[in-house]
């Protein structure tokens, strides 16, 4: 057994392509050597700017002789079929296997030795190389078939043990030799072999590890802000990002003007950060240090005072652009910032960013008014929505996109308005994703909550909607805000109140108004008397009040022809985010499928209710015995629960289990009504015993059409009441 040395040195590697191309460079080179039959006993991967490198540890000499079998045709197929298979095999009939009227061939391969395997492995391992940008180079180049990598391939180490693997790719030939930093070390370096690879570059003041780089860095950096009493704001990325930059990493602390601090700390930290690559400091009470931290690539003869003088007068310009751009924003009110939003272009069948400003600025103050979001001053709401796009012209985001809303937030205080517009417009566009914030101050739950509607009833409307992996207008995302917001502040928010209101503001915008065409379209659509729209028109009809008459069928026409489509939306983003907390999808389903139930606080009590129900041994046997019930149903074609009269005298099952459905109906609507789920539950817990007893006492199908009739009609009405908690049929098991 002896290990492998790979090394592919080329030009600098960009920094973030460095990880996962380690990682490719192992999994490609395992798969090749799997075909031959070899299996290192394990891969150790390296990486720097100026190379990839791996060691695959006991590797045999030689592979071992392998014999594969074929299972073909059978022997009476066309000859057609056999001479595929011979093809496929690379055998003659006569070197065929017949067993029981089956061909099969038996093909034996001779062991090879590693070299060679390696010889044809690496060079397949460069070619299928899955870089996320490559280029050519040279008058190879010239042709599309010539080699490409992610920069000019330099040198190629191919060594099996202490011995050259014989390869070559476009006239780069493997050899021993490789070169180290770049300006400590000069003249080649030669490998012996896998064992001295490591501590010879390291001797030549290049850490071929990663890792090690990032712990170097994180280390380093650390003892230099704890010497003038700061610490380091922690970001794994960054540390990540200067050791794909470094070969031999060397944190240097600088400073600047503690007059820039004056800046927004955000501001700063995206300064260091983005465009420098420096690491931000804290002093002792938590505030952001007048300082940064710098990671060199040599070990400076002057201690690095050079380096820190350089880099503190390039990050003297950058904050001082950051100071101007802080100044000249503040001079213009948000107010007239926020005229300018009618210049930029929202979508083009959505009008523009004031178009969108002012529909959030209704449907927000609407959410005020109407309390559902509570303790929220309407006035406020409208104003912190006109105002919470207004940053997006100054000239901070314009070279920060990334503070757009924290800046907006910064301006407003800036010129005295209230707190909570000042806020709301900070974070309404939260939360962003998994794990962010939630906010729960009412204004800015108002504005974020309007914002995040119309963007979902605005793209449903014109039928932008998200089709398999692709999101482009990040939907499922403001699917998931929507319902953390409701959520987490215990709205009771009817869903389908709020799509209308957010259609009626859509209605009024004037992209709609100009859309001739789509709205004559529209108002032509009949409302069809389905679950859907009735549902609508029932538990609105108050709302629909408040809307001109001409509106109203304009709206209601838009909504019929998506709200479907639009409540699945929630229904399934709502299985993706209740599935880490353990709600099962099925019962969610069952649920929503009841119709009317939009308000999720009340449909999470009632399918967390139902989850625990089923659970129990009372729930399991109900579930069973209702599906029995609605199998029979479906049968014999019975959709509608018909008034029971009994013409007969009833077997005692049949009559208990009427009389605990006359107990059990009204203790469960009641129990609904005053969304105590578990009551209904319990309720509904009362009904296993006497529909057991039914099914094992009496037989439904009697030859007595009456007796028949009757309990048909029973079992329909034993669907019909586990229906008013949920659907169970969508319950799986």
């Amino acid at each position: 057994m002896t290990d492998f040395l790979l090394e592919l040195r080329c030009e600098e590697i960009p920094a973030r392509m460095q990880l996962k191309a380690s990682d490719d460079l192992a999994r490609l080179f395992t798969e090749e050597l799997a075909k031959a039959g070899l299996k290192p006993a394990s891969i150790d991967s390296f990486v720097t700017p100026r190379r990839l490198a791996l060691i695959a540890r006991d590797l045999p000499l030689e592979t071992a002789a392998v014999s594969e079998e074929f299972k073909g045709p059978r022997t009476s197929a066309p000859a057609q079929a056999l001479d595929g298979f011979l093809r496929k095999t690379g055998l003659t009939q006569d070197q065929l296997e017949d067993r029981d009227g089956v061909w099969f061939a038996v093909v034996n391969k001779p062991g090879r030795a590693t070299t060679d395997v390696l010889a044809e492995a690496v060079p397949a391992v460069i070619r299928a190389f899955p870089w996320p940008k490559s280029m050519r180079w040279g008058a190879a180049s010239a042709t599309t078939e010539s080699l490409r990598w992610v920069r000019p391939l330099q040198g190629i180490i191919a060594l099996l043990g202490g011995e050259i693997v014989p390869l070559s790719i476009e006239g780069v030939e493997a050899g021993r030799e490789t070169v180290g930093h770049r300006f400590h070390s000069t003249g080649a370096i030669r490998i012996d072999g896998a064992d001295d690879y490591a501590d010879k570059l390291r001797a030549a003041y290049v850490i071929v590890s990663h890792q090690e780089r990032q712990a170097i860095i994180e280390a380093k950096a650390g003892e230099a802000a704890a010497a003038k009493g700061y610490s380091v704001i922690e970001d794994k990325g960054l540390v990540a990002e200067n050791a794909g930059l470094t070969e031999w990493p060397v944190p240097l602390l600088g400073d600047f003007d503690p007059e820039f601090l004056e800046v927004p700390p955000e501001v700063i930290q995206l300064t260091l950060r983005i465009n420098q690559k420096y690491f931000v400091l804290r002093d002792a009470t938590g505030k952001l240090a007048p300082a940064f931290i710098c990671t060199a690539n040599i070990e400076a003869k002057d201690g690095g005072v050079a380096i820190v003088a350089g880099n503190r007068k390039v990050l003297a310009a950058r904050l001082s652009d950051a100071r101007f751009f802080w100044q000249q924003d503040r001079k213009t009110p948000l107010a007239e910032q926020a005229e300018k939003l009618g210049r930029i272009t929202f979508h083009e069948k959505l009008g523009t960013v004031a178009d969108k400003v002012e529909r959030v600025a209704k449907l927000a103050e609407w959410l005020a008014s109407e309390g559902v979001v509570p303790n929220c001053d309407p006035a406020l709401a409208r104003q912190a929505a006109e105002l919470c796009k207004a940053d997006l012209v100054t000239e901070m985001v314009g070279e920060f996109p990334e503070l757009q809303g924290v800046m907006g937030g910064y301006y407003a205080r800036a010129e005295g308005l209230p707190d909570a517009v000042a806020d709301a417009i900070r974070d309404h566009y939260k939360p962003v994703g998994q794990g962010d914030d939630v906010p729960t101050a009412p204004v800015t739950v108002a504005v974020s909550l309007a914002d995040k509607l119309d963007t979902l009833v605005s793209f449903f409307f014109i039928n932008e909607r998200p089709t398999g992996s692709k999101d482009p207008f990040a939907l499922r995302r403001a699917v998931l805000a929507v319902i953390s917001l409701v959520t987490t502040n215990g709205m009771r928010m009817r869903l389908i109140s709020a799509m209308i209101m957010s259609g009626y503001a859509l209605a009024s915008a004037k992209i709609v108004e100009a859309s001739h065409e789509l709205r004559r379209q529209i108002l032509e659509l009949e409302i069809n008397p389905s679950l859907g729209s009735n549902l609508m028109i029932a538990h609105n009809q108050e709302l629909l009040g408040q809307i001109s008459s001409d509106r109203s069928t304009f709206v209601m026409g838009a909504l019929q022809s998506f709200v479907r489509d639009l409540l699945d939306f929630f229904a399934d983003r709502l299985k993706v985010q209740q599935k880490e907390a353990g709600v099962r999808h099925d019962l969610i389903d069952a649920v929503f499928a009841l119709g009317g139930e939009d308000d999720l606080v009340r449909l999470l009590a009632r399918v967390k209710a139902l989850q625990s129900f089923v659970a129990t041994d009372d729930g399991a046997n109900l579930l069973a015995g209702y599906k029995r019930a609605a199998n029979i149903l479906k049968k014999e074609g019975v959709e509608q629960a018909e008034a029971i009269s009994l013409s007969y005298e009833p077997e005692k099952a049949e009559a208990d289990l009427i009389a605990a459905l006359d107990a059990a109906e009204p203790q469960a609507a009641q129990a609904i009504a005053a969304e105590a789920f578990e009551g209904a539950m319990a309720a509904l817990a009362t009904l296993r015993a006497p529909i057991d007893a039914f099914f094992e006492t009496v037989t439904v199908n009697d030859a007595d059409p009456a007796k028949r009739t009757t309990r048909l009609a029973l079992l329909a009405r034993v669907r019909d009441a586990v229906h008013n908690v949920a659907d169970f049929s969508k319950i799986t098991g």
